[in-house]
């Protein structure tokens, strides 16, 4: 048996809704700590690392651990359907997920669950990283957004007093600075100067998560995967990998 209910489902639509935007198929692990769900997009370029704690949840109950196949495109069409004002229960139900809203009416969605196997997985939890850089999610998302219009890659550096986002174009050039100390850059350490340039489709779907996080943790290497990690207090966090590009020059 699980059954999960929420009073304010925002935080758990938003999450799915990230997932979405990069994977449509793949398991959550149900467990007495939580929600969890692990997968990589169909090119490797990216991996998804999502964790709900059973303490955002109002009720939390589950007799056996359950692994469970969704088509998330599914879910998601389903998930769109909450209102604002709208209680949630996600019920098992054999090879089914019930979900239940409750608001000034109740409804009732029954999404099948899948047989899938789990794909396989990039050693994410191997790699060591250089630099960590933590800011605030809305400053993130700016800077995406302005390197967007320039370029269709980012280049992020970690030094020694700063941290930059960087965009060029032909005749084109976007820039974003924090400086140590500044408010909007929360945490800098780096044992060098690091730069690494990576797909800026990629991160506008990653940065989606910025909607359920307090705070955002980027690590860099030179020429490396970045790992960039999305956190709601102890509640929920939102881990992405990215491959970089390798520069063409």
């Amino acid at each position: 048996m699980f059954t999960a209910k929420l009073s304010d489902p925002r935080l758990f639509v938003n999450a799915i809704s990230t997932i979405g935007e990069l994977i449509d198929e793949g398991i959550f692990n149900l467990n007495k700590d939580g929600i969890s769900f692990i997968a990589a997009d169909r090119a490797m370029v990216s991996v998804v690392d999502f964790k709900m704690s059973s303490t955002a949840f109002d009720e939390y109950r589950l007799d056996n651990e359950q692994k469970i196949g969704l088509n998330i495109t599914n879910l998601l069409s389903v998930l769109k359907r909450v209102g604002a004002n709208d209680k949630m229960t996600l019920n098992l139900l054999d090879s089914k997920l019930e979900i239940k809203l409750e608001g000034l009416s109740k409804r009732r969605f029954v999404v099948p669950l899948l047989d899938i196997s789990q794909e396989e997985i990039p050693p994410i939890h191997q790699l060591e990283f250089q630099a960590k850089v933590e800011v605030k999610p809305h400053i993130l998302e700016s800077g995406i957004e302005d390197a967007d219009i320039i370029s269709d890659a980012v280049l992020f550096e970690a030094l020694k007093d700063r941290f930059i986002i960087r965009a060029e174009g032909d005749v084109s050039r976007a820039e974003l600075e924090l400086e140590r100390g500044s408010e909007g850059l929360l945490n800098l350490e780096t044992k060098n100067e690091v730069r690494s340039r990576y797909p800026i489709d990629y991160l506008k779907k990653m940065i989606k998560a910025s909607k359920i996080a307090d705070s955002a943790t980027v690590r860099l290497g030179q020429d490396y995967p970045m790992k960039l990690e999305f956190k709601s207090g102890d509640k929920v966090s939102m881990t992405f990998v990215l491959a970089p590009r390798v520069s063409e020059e």
